[in-house]
């Protein structure tokens, strides 16, 4: 039994760190991997005599105040990183995410569709977890309302107890999600806004010096 959970953590931890690897890897096989949380389009006006390419250097890298792009022309695709380093605040979440953005270009305009992804096993893992907690606390309540003993007191006030103790686990959970991909979403849409300006015509940032708020 202690060889067999040994063997399934092993496994486990195997499987996360595979998936952050190839979330996180810069290939175009790689750069649509990972689990769609949200989705937005736009058309830019762009400048017909410079190419997207030409935004790019030979590598197909383009360095921005706040992230890395990459270009894969075949598919016709930028993969979009944030890098928290870059940034005021340098926390780093459980939920990172990228951009994939998918490029079509018509008639003097540039229609981008992105993808927002984040690593599968960071949204696998909270749901498992919500889960667990949601239909724990559940059946606690149906089966403490289902016994013979479930109004006296002594019962009521425990009953009350855990309840609410599952409940205030659940408002955490959902608090610290939020405010985990509201930080990562807000990183992400500064990367994606400085990307927007070079395709539209502007020329490349100029690296920041970033400094450490930490104390």
């Amino acid at each position: 039994m202690l060889l067999a959970g040994l063997f399934a953590g092993c496994l486990f931890v195997a499987l996360v760190a595979g998936d952050w690897w190839r979330f996180s890897r810069s290939t175009a096989a790689a750069s649509r991997y990972g689990c769609p949380v949200a989705r937005a389009e736009e058309t830019l006006p762009v400048q017909p005599e410079r190419a997207p390419s030409a935004r790019f250097d030979p590598d197909g890298l383009l360095s921005l105040d706040h992230g890395n792009a990459r270009l894969f022309p075949d598919e016709r695709r930028i993969l979009l990183r944030p890098h928290s380093s870059r940034f005021p605040s340098q926390f780093r979440t459980a939920w990172p995410l990228k951009g994939v953005i998918e490029l079509d270009a018509a008639s003097g305009d540039m229609h981008l569709r992105c993808v927002k992804l984040m690593p599968w096993s960071s949204a696998l893992l909270t749901l498992l977890w919500f889960a667990i907690v949601g239909v724990g606390t559940l059946a606690f309540v149906v089966r403490f309302l289902t016994g013979d003993d479930a109004f006296s007191l002594g019962s009521l006030v425990l009953g009350l107890g855990v309840t609410a103790v599952g409940l205030l686990v659940l408002v955490f959970g959902l608090v610290t999600v939020s405010l985990a991909y509201r930080l990562e979403d807000q990183r992400l849409m500064q990367a994606y806004q400085e990307l927007r300006a070079v395709l539209a015509g502007g020329s490349p940032p100029a690296q920041p010096d970033v400094k450490s708020d930490r104390k």
